[in-house]
């Protein structure tokens, strides 16, 4: 009889398992669907109306669960401000909120999380946080300049960082964007091989 216990509590454990990575699947599928809706809805898109005709999705990489890090998340005592370039003369003025610390790869890595100076444009936004960084990947796969995530204030020490939901700026689409630049320091020595591809348009 312990035979069968142990088989049941094994595939109760794989069943478990299985329906976790479903979950997380449908929830990276919906963050991708959400995004091409915005790009296609007349009223919100960035793209040109040429563009906006032809647009039918992103390219994003497939959906990997191992880009999906937690980090130590350590907020700076006294706030730096510093002044990011941007894709056109036009620097953008932003809070160095906080030092994360992961590993990704096999590797440890620590990148800069931003809080813009500006208020928010809606309550949502209140505890919202803005991480730019570059990878080996960019200017082959993925756009030259770099790539976004959003983040949320955590409640802890610790925060969830997921590769698979980096988006492209604006710029990466059109011109007539100014988007900030990932500063040097967050750059990852490493391919981020998950989340958006490079323009297709």
């Amino acid at each position: 009889m312990k035979w069968l216990k142990s088989l049941m509590l094994c595939i109760i454990m794989t069943t478990s398992v299985m329906s976790q990575e479903m979950e997380y699947t449908d929830e990276i599928k919906s963050f991708q669907e959400e995004l091409n809706a915005f790009y296609k809805s007349p009223e919100e898109s960035p793209l040109s109306k040429k563009d906006l005709k032809r647009f039918q999705s992103h390219d994003f990489f497939d959906i990997d669960p191992d880009y999906k890090v937690l980090a130590d998340f350590k907020v700076i005592e006294y706030p730096i401000f510093t002044m990011m370039k941007t894709s056109t003369r036009r620097l953008s003025k932003y809070k160095e909120y906080a030092i994360v610390n992961f590993e990704l790869n096999g590797k440890p890595h620590q990148l800069t999380v931003y809080q813009s100076t500006k208020p928010p444009s809606e309550p949502k936004y209140i505890d919202y946080l803005f991480l730019p960084f570059t990878d080996l990947t960019n200017g082959q796969e993925t756009y030259d300049v770099g790539r976004y995530i959003d983040l949320k204030i955590p409640k802890g020490d610790t925060i969830v960082i997921d590769f698979n939901k980096a988006y492209n700026p604006y710029c990466a689409y059109s011109k007539n964007y100014s988007c900030a630049i990932p500063p040097e320091e967050n750059h990852l020595e490493t391919q981020v091989k998950a989340g958006i591809k490079s323009s297709n348009l």
